[in-house]
């Protein structure tokens, strides 16, 4: 279904072998990563990442294009923070010592890393997660990997309302709505990412990578939920996430829309069940091109 509707990478979030063995051949770049629970013991015992990389990376590394390992989704400032980058180390180790070079490793982090949102040029990391994402910002700088980082204008924009614009969410401006000091923004989403880039230049990560992890605008649930801004939200992405922002103009984001399948199941909340693309039969929620 990737490839019929054009869409060249994909991420999942555990390692699941029938959606590894599927993708053999296919040339679709793909995101994988360890559970949560699982980056504990990776930390703690190199065994454990060197096994974890002979399980489920090695016997399809020939066949599957994986593009970045994925250490923790979400998970800064939380206690089992402390534990992503000695399991980063650990599983970068063991891919060199399988002479895997292609691979970058990172970890997912939401946007409640930050310290200070607005303007952008303010971003920073809080204290508590500075602490866990300083060290590694060094070693994304090191190994030339980016950071992952997940981010949702439909949530900005459905706690206020009555300060953030419609439109301005959903890439409509037709001007500039907010000026930090030379640079204009034209809508939130370069909003959202610049203030991740100016942490990350706070941080010595001013040449590290950002791709955006997970993204969506949901089509039902809650307050502004619905198919048309659902559609118009991800048709604009698609059309702008190539043109960089205003801090890194002409530098294309690497966006993974989430998700690709409404999941009744999915939770706490109800509007959780509604960011999928498509229905679990395949047909879809909205009208949306991929290329």
């Amino acid at each position: 279904m990737f490839k019929s509707k054009g869409i060249g990478s994909m991420r999942i979030y555990d390692p699941n072998h029938d959606i590894l063995g599927a993708l053999a051949g296919s040339g679709i770049a793909l995101t994988i990563g360890p559970l949560n629970q699982d980056i504990r013991s990776m930390a703690a015992d190199y065994a454990a990442a060197q096994a974890w990389v002979a399980a489920h990376i090695q016997p399809y590394v020939k066949t599957v294009n994986f593009r970045y390992i994925n250490i923790g989704n979400e998970i800064i400032p939380d206690p089992l923070a402390q534990f992503i980058l000695p399991a980063m180390n650990n599983v970068q180790k063991a891919l060199f010592s399988s002479n895997i070079n292609h691979i970058k490793v990172s970890t997912s982090v939401s946007a409640s890393v930050l310290g200070a949102s607005f303007p952008p040029s303010n971003g920073h990391f809080h204290d508590q997660a500075a602490a866990i994402l300083n060290p590694i910002v060094q070693f994304l700088v090191a190994h030339g990997s980016p950071l992952l980082v997940n981010i949702y204008p439909y949530y900005a924009y459905a706690s206020q309302p009555d300060q953030i614009p419609l439109s301005y969410a959903l890439f409509n401006s037709t001007g500039v709505v907010m000026r930090d000091g030379n640079l204009g923004y034209q809508n939130l989403f370069d909003a959202m990412v610049d203030t991740l880039v100016a942490a990350l230049e706070k941080a010595g990560g001013g040449n590290v990578g950002l791709v955006v992890s997970e993204i969506g605008w949901p089509s039902n649930g809650g307050f502004g939920a619905n198919a048309d801004s659902a559609r118009v939200f991800n048709k604009n992405l698609i059309n702008h996430a190539s043109k960089g922002t205003p801090r890194r103009p002409g530098v294309p984001i690497e966006t993974y829309l989430f998700a690709m399948f409404n999941e009744n199941q999915k939770g706490p909340a109800e509007i959780e069940k509604f960011f999928g693309l498509f229905y679990p039969d395949k047909t879809p929620v909205y009208p949306i091109r991929f290329v």
